[in-house]
């Protein structure tokens, strides 16, 4: 083969494209490929093709070689699915040019847990494509006050590792859209959930008991938090996320029970709250916990309308069942608050109601400022303690 240093320029540039097209056709020929529309999926989204889904697995997760799933333009149908590990393969790829649209009747998935459940792999990406819950008859029913199912999570990862998950819809959930329980190196990239603001449960994405969780430039539109940070739950990192409407960003609940897997190391950057309930919230319920959360940043954040734009609230108890007169055992510390701007809905813009047996330290603000109708909004402390610097309004509590 000819040296590319003794060619032409035109000649050498000819060689360097034929090596690059050798390269991806190397790739290419590397994957195998698995269409679910030539295992007997139908793409008119009335027609069961779960099991075409789930051979398409069987198939890629017994190949020794890289595989992709194809998911043609369409709808497809789809009950409850587990894609189930390990496999030989520890790459292989979702990829979703149309929509998989659970079952209208939601009572068919909505005692499963799981719709689309993935469990002990390694390896898989998501790219592309809907994810349409159908949830609304499910929150009809629980807004009625009738029996009804407690609904199925759109889409889960338990116990496994380097999982990606690219410009994924996610739409109407019976409940969580996305959970990560039990995960390692997870990264979330340009996901889109999208449920009505009084949907009941839908947070847009949890996350409990993982390690290295990235969630970067994602729009969540729901009922609920939009992310949820719970038990267990190191090196997390959140980015340039828009949240609203919805509860926010939550830490929590943590505390509910006693033997828990504290909280720590987690950013929240360049997030954006548009009238939601809360911006950056931890809670805990107001009773005995080994839980903690620490080494936590909230940093580059603009508040519109929020209702309450900085919370700490550890007296948190549902129903007053189980916890009234309790004091959390959750342990709060090194909480910094910087560079978070805009618009309280209500007056107290800063409120930490911290544990009277374990109180917040370490708690710092620099660089916020939130307003009330245009006039200097309020903070309120109990048992917390810190520092501020910069400007902080509404003025330090502590």
């Amino acid at each position: 083969m000819a040296n590319p240093k003794s060619l032409s320029y035109p000649a050498a540039a000819v060689f360097a494209l034929l090596m690059m097209a050798i390269s991806i056709t190397n790739v290419d020929a590397a994957a195998v490929t698995f269409s679910v529309s030539s295992l007997g999926a139908k793409a008119d989204g009335s027609i069961d093709s779960t099991k075409a889904f789930l051979s398409a697995w069987s198939n890629a997760c017994a190949s020794v070689n890289p595989a992709v799933i194809y998911v043609p333009a369409g709808r497809f149908l789809l009950g409850n699915a587990v894609f189930s590990g390990p496999c030989k393969s520890n790459a292989i790829t979702f990829r979703i040019a149309g929509t998989i649209v659970a079952p209208s009747d939601y009572r068919v998935i909505g005692n499963a847990g799981n719709w689309l459940l993935f469990q002990h792999v390694n390896g898989v990406t998501i790219s592309g494509g809907v994810l349409d819950g159908q949830g609304t008859g499910l929150w009809d029913c629980k807004s009625s006050g009738k029996s009804c199912p407690s609904g199925a999570t759109t889409l889960s990862f338990s116990n496994s590792n380097n999982i990606v998950v690219s410009g994924l819809i996610s739409l109407n959930s019976q409940m969580f859209h996305i959970v990560v329980n039990g995960c390692q190196n997870v990264k979330m990239q340009g996901v889109k959930v999208n449920a009505a603001g009084n949907s009941p449960n839908t947070d847009g994405i949890h996350v409990q008991m993982s390690s290295g969780v990235t969630i970067l430039d994602s729009k969540i539109s729901t009922g609920d938090d939009c992310v949820s940070v719970g038990p267990g739950t190191t090196n997390l990192w959140i980015e340039n996320v828009a949240c609203g409407p919805g509860h926010g960003i939550s830490i929590g609940s943590l505390g509910k029970d006693q033997q828990e897997a504290g909280v720590q190391n987690v950013t929240v950057k360049t997030v954006t709250f548009t009238g939601t309930e809360n911006g950056v919230r931890i809670k805990s319920w107001g009773r005995p916990s080994t839980g903690f959360a620490r080494s936590i940043l909230f940093q580059h954040i603009v508040m519109t309308n929020v209702q309450n734009p900085i919370v700490i609230d550890q007296n948190y108890c549902p129903n007053d069942k189980g916890c009234p007169g309790q004091a959390s055992g959750v342990k709060v510390s090194d909480v910094t608050y910087q560079g978070i701007h805009g618009t309280s809905a209500t007056e107290v813009a800063v409120k930490f109601d911290c544990s009277s047996m374990y109180p917040c330290n370490g708690i710092r603000l620099q660089d916020v400022k939130l307003t009330y109708n245009n006039q200097a909004a309020e903070a309120s402390c109990i048992h917390a303690g810190g520092t501020t610097a910069g400007t902080v309004q509404p003025t330090s509590c502590f």
